[in-house]
């Protein structure tokens, strides 16, 4: 097995070939060869040689086109290639402080089963870790009748610092250790290839594909749950940054010698906008009942406990400052606001989108769109059984004997 993420292995031209015409294929649906051949400005032998090597290996079959393409068009009815879900069935994990939610999807993408593992410990070893990630699955399986040896992979979205290409986590809240390299882990436990990513670049990329960021180049989605997370796409691309670490905006600094960060550094915005740092500055006051939730601080606050108040009030400011600095900085066509906080308003109220606009440099152009898109963990799933899909392809695509020379 692979212990290096597939996204990194070389493919040769053929291969290349192959992937485009499959990812072509899962994006426009049903479609002919002549119609790849045009959108994809190639010849149509390519195509039509690439296409074999695919429905060969079951990746895509043929169907006819419909009755009302065919009777638009004269003689025999064009034969249509689409994606064969039965090809193989994919896992998407989120792995949260109290639950690993899992999507089970077939190789088109059509969900097939959801499945909730409740964890115990927040926070565990890695050895413990990959135990539970196999036994999440297993339960998904179990719940459709399926075992774990039919996966052809699994996608599991971590919060921290993830290098994706390689499976290594330098850092994550749910890891008692730092520098994880999780390849010969998994490995060991579980029957398929796994790819571990950063939760929020998932967030990104089920947005990419089936939320607000559809056909849009460059937009920014921001987390704010337990932690604070961000996905940047650039170019249409995922970008990551060189260790996989270049999205780390709960991790920017603002404040000199601040607040303590669960990274264990001191002054990030995170520290002052995560649910642990809010429940955190609720209690320091050290009387009447101590708060559990960032639900509870809301409550009180608008009960108008001054105590919360000044914790929201202040979450907001930093919140703003930090979301100035990324627009002054990437100028995105949308910023997407997701995460659990996002079902309260204080880091999406008017006074936060006020000093917003204050913190970003005075051009006479309107300034992005901000939106709160509420998916929950669904949103999560859905986006690690995407990017699990997008590895399997990789990896199947590569194994393909060849047709022709």
């Amino acid at each position: 097995m692979l212990k290096r993420n597939v996204s990194s292995i070389s493919l040769d031209q053929r291969e290349v070939t192959r992937l485009r015409v499959l990812e072509h294929i899962r994006t426009k649906g049903a479609i002919s060869r002549i119609d790849i051949a045009s959108e994809l400005q190639t010849s149509p032998a390519t195509v039509t040689a690439a296409t074999a090597d695919l429905i060969s290996a079951g990746m895509i079959k043929e169907t006819e086109s419909d009755g009302t393409a065919r009777a638009s068009k004269r003689g025999r009815p064009r034969v249509l290639l689409q994606l064969d879900g039965n090809f193989s069935l994919v896992a998407g994990l989120k792995v949260a402080r109290h639950q690993i939610s899992v999507l089970l999807v077939d190789f088109a993408g059509a969900e097939i089963t959801s499945f909730e593992h409740p964890l115990t410990n927040p926070c565990m070893d890695p050895h413990t870790f990959t135990e539970t990630v196999r036994k999440s699955v297993e339960g998904a399986c179990a719940s459709i009748g399926r075992s774990i040896d039919d996966m052809a992979g699994i996608s599991i979205g971590i919060a921290g610092l993830v290098d994706a290409e390689r499976n290594f986590v330098h850092w994550s809240s749910s890891l008692t250790d730092r520098n994880v390299d999780f390849g010969p882990l998994l490995s060991g436990h579980l029957p398929c290839p796994a790819f571990v990513e950063n939760d929020t670049n998932l967030i990104a990329k089920a947005e990419q594909l089936f939320g607000l960021g559809k056909e849009l180049k460059n937009f920014l989605v921001i987390t704010v749950e337990h932690g604070v997370g961000m996905g940047i796409v650039l170019d249409g691309k995922l970008h990551r940054g060189e260790r996989g670490c270049g999205a780390e905006f709960g991790h920017t600094k603002v404040q000199l010698e601040g607040a303590l960060c669960q990274c264990g550094q001191r002054g990030c915005l995170e520290a002052y906008v995560g649910d642990y740092a809010l429940i955190r500055e609720a209690n320091i006051a050290g009387h009447g009942n101590e708060v559990q939730s960032v639900a509870d601080v809301y409550a009180n606050a608008k009960s108008g406990d001054a105590r919360s108040v000044s914790v929201l009030d202040r979450a907001g400011k930093m919140f703003a400052m930090g979301v100035s600095n990324l627009i002054n900085l990437f100028d995105p066509e949308l910023i997407i606001l997701s995460g659990a906080q996002m079902k309260f308003d204080y880091l999406s109220s008017p006074e936060v989108m006020t000093r917003i606009r204050q913190g970003v440099a005075d051009v006479d152009a309107p300034l992005p769109e901000i939106k709160v898109h509420h998916w929950g963990d669904t949103l999560f799933t859905k986006g690690a059984a995407a990017y699990g899909i997008e590895q399997v392809s990789i990896l199947k695509v590569k194994e393909l004997a060849s047709h022709a020379d």
